[in-house]
C-alpha cells in the first residue's frame, strides 16, 4: 500500500512537556479558579509519586516564547485530562482538561497561543485503560452487577475489590494495577466512545495523538479505524505510538505514522557514553543503553534500524534521549556533559523528528520515576552552554534540508569515530556530513570519493582538509563535526 505521513512532522523538532512540572501561571492567585488554589509540593523539592507541584496550561502558554526561541516547532504533552494523579494516566473524564491545569478554558488559550506561533500541539491518548474514577467504571463500583456499564470493562468475578489488595480485584487492570481498569475494546460502544474522543480533540484543534501502550489493544482493526477517522478530519494529524521495540506490525501505513523510537535511544547512548552509563538507572526500563559499543557496532545498529520501516515512516519517527518514563539523559550518562552533547548531536542529525524532554536543554538531571519529572529550574540554575548548543543544532537542522530529509549513509566507522552523510537524491550540493568521535584521543578519518565535498565546518571541534578526491577529518576527542 502507498504510505503517507504528515509533512510537517518530517521538518519538526518536538518538545515534550509534563504539564504539572513545566511552569506555574503568573496570573494573580486570587483570580485563579478555586480548584487551582490547593496545597502544593514545593516546586524545587524532589518530586514524589503522588504530589502536585501546580504547573498548568496557563503557565505553559506564558512561556511559549521560550519554546519558540529554542527552535521547537511542536509540543507533545503527557496527559492533560481530568485525573486523580499528577501524571494523569488515570483518566476520569476524556472531555475535560484537568481543573488543576486550568480546565478547558486554559486549553483553548494555550492552543490558540501555540498556533499563533506556528507551534503544533500533540496530546497523549490513554485509550487502553481508564481509572477507578472514570464515571462508567465508578458506576460499576457503586451499583455492582446492576450497572449498565458492565461490558465496558473486563469483569472476571464478584465482588470487585478496587482498593483492598488482600482480595482478588476480579477485573482486569493494566499490569494488574487496580487503579487502571482496562477497557473492553471488543464492545462496539467502547470502541465508538474512544473513537469519538479522538475525533473531538482533533476538531478542537490539536495536531495529533501520542498513543499510550497501544500494543495492549488487541481488538482487530481498532487502530486502523482510529487512523481512518482521525485522518478524515485532518489528513495531516500525527499519530505516534508508544512502542519500545520493533514496531513493524504497527508501521505498515495503516495505523501509526511513527513510534517513540527507543531503538534509536539505547544504541546512541551506549555509543556516546560508553561505560559512563549509570547502570542503576537503565536496568529496569527496556531500552538498553548498554553495554558500551564502538562506532562499527553503532553504525550497524543504525543501519539495521533504518531498514526496519519504509522511508516515509522513518521521517516521522519520534526520536528521543529522555522521556517521562526513563531517567533523564544527563543522569543516565553519569552527569558527563560530553556524552550528552554527543548524543544530542546524533539526535539532531538523525532521520525522524527529534524530541527534547523539557529541561534537558538546560541541563536538568533526574533519576527514575518520579525523579525524572522534576520542576523546570529557575534561570539562574540553567546550563547556558547546553542551552546554546541545543539552539545551534536545532537552527542548523532547520537551515539545512539534508539534516531533516536526507538519506542516512555511513561513510566510515573506525574505533570510536563515525562519519555519515545526509543526502537528498539529485541535490549533491545539499549533502551534509556529520562526524562524531566518542573516544578519548583525536580521531582521523579518511573519506574517499569526496571530490565535490567542501571543507567548511558548520559545527563542532576539529578540522577538515581536502586532498584531491579525499577528505581528511581530524575530530577532537569527545566531540563532533557537521560539514
Amino acid at each position: 500500500m502507498d504510505i503517507y505521513t504528515p509533512n510537517w512532522v518530517k521538518n519538526a523538532v518536538f518538545y515534550q512537556i509534563f504539564p504539572d512540572r513545566f511552569a506555574k501561571t503568573q496570573r494573580p492567585r486570587p483570580s485563579l479558579p478555586p480548584v487551582m488554589q490547593v496545597p502544593l509540593e514545593a516546586w524545587e523539592a524532589p518530586p514524589t509519586f503522588h504530589s502536585y507541584k501546580g504547573g498548568d496550561l496557563w503557565g505553559i502558554a506564558e512561556n511559549l516564547d521560550y519554546i519558540k526561541d529554542l527552535g521547537v516547532t511542536a509540543i507533545y504533552f503527557t496527559p492533560i485530562f481530568q485525573s486523580a494523579s499528577n501524571h494523569r494516566y488515570h483518566t476520569h473524564d476524556y472531555y475535560q482538561v484537568d481543573p488543576l491545569l486550568g480546565g478547558n478554558e486554559a486549553f483553548q488559550v494555550l492552543i490558540q497561543a501555540a498556533h499563533d506561533r506556528d507551534l503544533k500541539v500533540v496530546l497523549d491518548g490513554v485509550f487502553n485503560h481508564a481509572s477507578r474514577g472514570f464515571f462508567y467504571f465508578n458506576d460499576i463500583l457503586e451499583n455492582g452487577q446492576k450497572s449498565p456499564w458492565l461490558d465496558w470493562f473486563r469483569i472476571e468475578g464478584w465482588p470487585l475489590s478496587a482498593y483492598d489488595g488482600d482480595k482478588p480485584a476480579n477485573y482486569k487492570g493494566w499490569w494488574n494495577m487496580r487503579a487502571l481498569p482496562v477497557f473492553n475494546h471488543d464492545n462496539p460502544a467502547v470502541r465508538e466512545y474512544l473513537m469519538q474522543v479522538g475525533e473531538y480533540w482533533i476538531r478542537q484543534g490539536i495536531d495529533g495523538w501520542r498513543l499510550d501502550v497501544p500494543g495492549e489493544v488487541k481488538t482487530p482493526g481498532f487502530w486502523q479505524e482510529f487512523r481512518d477517522r482521525i485522518k478524515a478530519i485532518n489528513p495531516e494529524a500525527y499519530i505516534v505510538g508508544e512502542i519500545w521495540d520493533d514496531a513493524t506490525e504497527w508501521l505498515d501505513g495503516s495505523q501509526f505514522d511513527g513510534v517513540m523510537n527507543y531503538l534509536f535511544t539505547g544504541p546512541t547512548l551506549a555509543f556516546a557514553a560508553g561505560d559512563r552509563i549509570d547502570k542503576s538507572l537503565v536496568e529496569s526500563p527496556g531500552y538498553f543503553p548498554y553495554p558500551a559499543i564502538d562506532a562499527v557496532a553503532y553504525a550497524e545498529k543504525m543501519q539495521a534500524l533504518l531498514e526496519l520501516y519504509p522511508w516515509e515512516i522513518q521521517l516521522t519517527q519520534l526520536n528521543l534521549l529522555s522521556s517521562h518514563d526513563i531517567a533523564r539523559v544527563l543522569s543516565v550518562v553519569g552527569d558527563d556533559r560530553s556524552s550528552m552533547e554527543l548524543a544530542t548531536l546524533l539526535l539532531l542529525t538523525f532521520p525522524g523528528a527529534p524530541s527534547i524532554y523539557y529541561g534537558d536543554e538546560v541541563g536538568l538531571a533526574g533519576g527514575l520515576d518520579p525523579d525524572c519529572r522534576r520542576g523546570f529550574p529557575e534561570e539562574d540554575q540553567w546550563d547556558h552552554d547546553m542551552l546554546n548548543m541545543h539552539k545551534q543544532l536545532i537552527a542548523l537542522r532547520k537551515e539545512h534540508d539534508a539534516l531533516r530529509l536526507g538519506r542516512y549513509e555511513v561513510l566510515k566507522s573506525e574505533g570510536m569515530a563515525i562519519a555519515f552523510a545526509r543526502t537528498i537524491a539529485g541535490q549533491p550540493d545539499k549533502t551534509r556530513l556529520v562526524a562524531v568521535n566518542a573516544g578519548e584521543q583525536d580521531a582521523v578519518l579518511s573519506l574517499d570519493n569526496m571530490g565535490t565535498a567542501r571543507d567548511a565546518v558548520l559545527f563542532g571541534q576539529g578540522k577538515a582538509r581536502k586532498e584531491g578526491d579525499r577528505l581528511l577529518l581530524t575530530i577532537s576527542p569527545r566531540s563532533g563535526l557537521i560539514l
